[in-house]
């Protein structure tokens, strides 16, 4: 009869691979992909080097898990904002700001996730979230031109824009930790996104 695992054996291992993945991902805030070996997050989680393949198979698919479990949650705040009721316009406006200021609060994470070189797994998930971005904010601006709070425009083109706007506006004051004044940035990004919208709207001070 093959050997199964205990419940208690399967919730340690459940723990110890949560715990390795939460400090994989405070490595990669501090010194990005490619500096995040497995000697340097196995030393963070004290654990030998060789632990860390009972959980992953490689550091490229530690790696991914890192980049999936950091990116779903930011899609997943997002989500809640731009899905939550009100006025569309008022809505993506405050979806840029909070995914704007997320990122701010956590600079080396938000740029690994976003812009800094990685392995080609990685990057291939980059690809994938900016999709999901990319789906959240066309859902938004469609209700918008439905409902008449918005100008007619090609929903997934205005989205495709404005996610790939958001990033390149960030990718500078992330990687400079002393960088731009956050509040200062939020709103010039914040403006910027509804002028892409082509509303003549200005976010509240």
């Amino acid at each position: 009869m093959a050997y199964r695992k205990t419940p208690a054996e399967l919730a340690r291992l459940s723990s110890a691979r949560e715990h390795l993945v939460q400090q994989a991902t405070d490595v990669v805030a501090d010194v990005g992909w490619a500096q995040a070996s497995v000697n340097a997050v196995a030393a963070a989680a004290g654990i030998a080097a060789g632990s860390v393949y009972q959980h992953f198979p490689s550091k490229a698919a530690l790696a991914v898990e890192v980049f999936r479990r950091a990116s779903g949650r930011e899609v997943e705040v997002l989500g809640e904002v731009l899905r939550s009721p009100g006025d569309p316009v008022e809505r993506l406006a405050r979806g840029v700001e909070v995914f704007a200021r997320r990122s701010l609060e956590r600079r080396g994470l938000a740029y690994a996730l976003l812009a800094a070189p990685a392995e080609p797994a990685v990057g291939a998930e980059r690809l994938e979230y900016r999709r999901r971005y990319r789906t959240l904010f066309a859902e938004v601006v469609g209700e918008g031109v439905a409902s008449g709070a918005l100008p007619p425009q090609n929903a997934e083109v205005t989205a495709a824009a404005l996610t790939g706007a958001i990033g390149e506006v960030l990718v500078d004051p992330l990687g400079a930790p002393d960088g731009d004044s956050a509040e200062a940035l939020v709103a010039e990004l914040t403006a910027m996104s509804l002028r892409c919208l082509g509303t003549g709207q200005v976010p509240a001070d």
